[in-house]
């Protein structure tokens, strides 16, 4: 009977079916994690246990909810749909540490904040501000006309204030105040920022956590070195948007969460509690930061996986 093996080094061995009575045990050196056969009993048994397909979280998958986006922008509450950590199509756990949690409604925030490329700015006035339960920051409802939409909320930001926002590189830099909206090359140096841009014409994605806050370090050509909350530095182009300012809600990081059944409010599932964070009796380890990162050059592509094959006539012995 013929054979095909595939081993995957993870910590189990395995006991293969054969047609005859007789048992085959594999004894590779090696744990194996996953492995196929030929033989139908067998595959159905590998297919019923083993969980080779589990999708992985990232690349903008949580797995924590999902939102129902209309077709048009609306500042009205959108429903959602609470994942808890499980694949919307199989239903399988993904992410163990997510479950229950308050139901909260999902405000739109509008990131994309577009000026005149010459004249005067946009003007806009801010409403109110508001906590949204699916994100740490807090939100502002704004108004131009009869238009209303949603902008991420600045530490210092009221009800009643006039925020601009304006496309224009002005040869000096220009002089913001909270919450305004303005080209990268138009600020002066060392200025605060949130909601920037990684690429011109698409939304701000970077810095919108609550309290965070992004530093203008210097120019290099028409492009502005950017200092995230991590300490990294990135090179972007000066045309990329940004909202001056630190994101609201300051004190989120600093709040004791107080209580287990708080976290569960939270969507946080209990852990193991088999990791425990050292102390600083470990020590630390202190490692230089990457240099400067070009959003314009990408990065190179991943290496190839490797698979590796062993003989079918060398791993069995019959038993």
């Amino acid at each position: 009977m013929a054979f095909s093996i595939k081993v995957i080094n993870t910590g189990i061995r395995a006991l293969c079916l054969s047609e005859a009575s007789g048992i085959y045990r594999v004894n590779v050196g090696v744990s194996c994690r996953s492995f196929w056969t030929e033989h139908a009993k067998l595959k159905s048994i590998v297919d019923r246990i083993w969980k080779d397909e589990l999708p992985k979280p990232g690349n903008g998958k949580a797995y924590r909810r999902i939102v129902h986006y209309p077709e048009k922008y609306t500042v009205k509450p959108l429903n959602v749909t609470n994942l808890g950590g499980r694949d919307p199509v199989t239903g399988r756990v993904i992410v163990k540490g997510i479950g229950g949690g308050i139901k909260h409604k999902f405000h739109w925030v509008h990131f994309k904040r577009e000026g005149p490329k010459e004249g005067p700015p946009i003007e806009e006035r801010v409403i109110q501000i508001m906590d949204d339960g699916c994100r740490t920051g807090k939100i502002a409802l704004v108004a131009r006309g009869d238009e209303l939409k949603y902008y991420i909320a600045t530490e210092n930001m009221k009800a009643g204030d006039i925020i601009k926002t304006s496309g224009y590189i002005p040869r000096i830099a220009v002089r913001p105040n909270e919450g305004d909206a303005y080209p990268l090359g138009a600020l002066p140096m060392g200025i605060h920022v949130h909601c920037v841009q990684q690429y011109p014409g698409l939304d701000g994605h970077l810095v919108l956590a609550a309290g965070t806050r992004a530093t203008l370090l210097r120019r290099i050509g028409n492009k502005v070195v950017v200092q995230l909350p991590s300490k990294h530095e990135l090179l972007l182009h000066q045309e990329c948007m940004a909202v001056v300012g630190r994101v609201s809600n300051v004190m989120h990081s600093r709040t004791p969460i107080g209580s287990p059944q708080r976290l569960r409010e939270l969507g946080y599932r209990p852990r193991s509690g088999l990791w425990q964070r050292k102390s600083g009796r470990h020590g630390r380890k202190i490692k230089p930061l990457p240099p400067i990162r070009d959003t314009d050059n990408p990065r190179p592509p991943a290496p190839e996986p490797l698979i590796l094959t062993l003989p079918d006539s060398k791993i069995y012995s019959k038993t």
